[in-house]
């Protein structure tokens, strides 16, 4: 597996990497939320802006990235296909050779949590706010 920076021929995949995680892992978790204004539409106008911020884990095809932004991870999915299989790490541990030092997180999405916390990554806040039409609990997660 490689690190690397995403090029505008990635906004595709990014895209329907980030649609699925959305549909198949967020909206079972989070059911109040209004879900219906990230489609398709929404991803591929927010990738053909921050591609540039993007960093993709790949063997011979993209597996998983990271949208960091300041330090701050502001996205972070592996495809589907390729979950179990140190994806994940390997583009964590490039976030954080990279400066990454927070993200933020579900409160009930208990997988990510695990993850992060098994990374050495810890809790530093825990707050409720307004998102997709619903009061959700979020973390925030900081690693030194």
């Amino acid at each position: 597996m490689i690190c690397r920076n995403a090029t505008a021929r990635d906004v595709a995949w990014l895209t329907a990497v980030a649609l699925d995680n959305y549909r198949r892992v967020f909206t079972p978790l989070l059911p109040d939320c209004d879900w219906a204004p990230f489609d398709e539409a929404h991803f591929r106008a927010r990738f053909s802006e921050a591609w540039p911020r993007v960093r993709i884990v790949a063997d011979a095809v993209p597996l998983g990235f990271a949208l960091v932004t300041d330090g701050h991870i502001d996205m972070f999915f592996v495809d589907r296909s390729a979950q179990g299989r140190g994806v994940g790490a390997s583009l964590l541990g490039d976030a954080q050779d990279r400066g990454a030092c927070s993200l933020e997180t579900f409160a009930v999405n208990q997988a990510a949590r695990r993850f992060y916390e098994r990374s050495g990554w810890r809790i530093a806040a825990r707050y409720s706010r307004s998102f997709a039409g619903a009061e959700c609990d979020f973390l925030r997660y900081e690693r030194s």
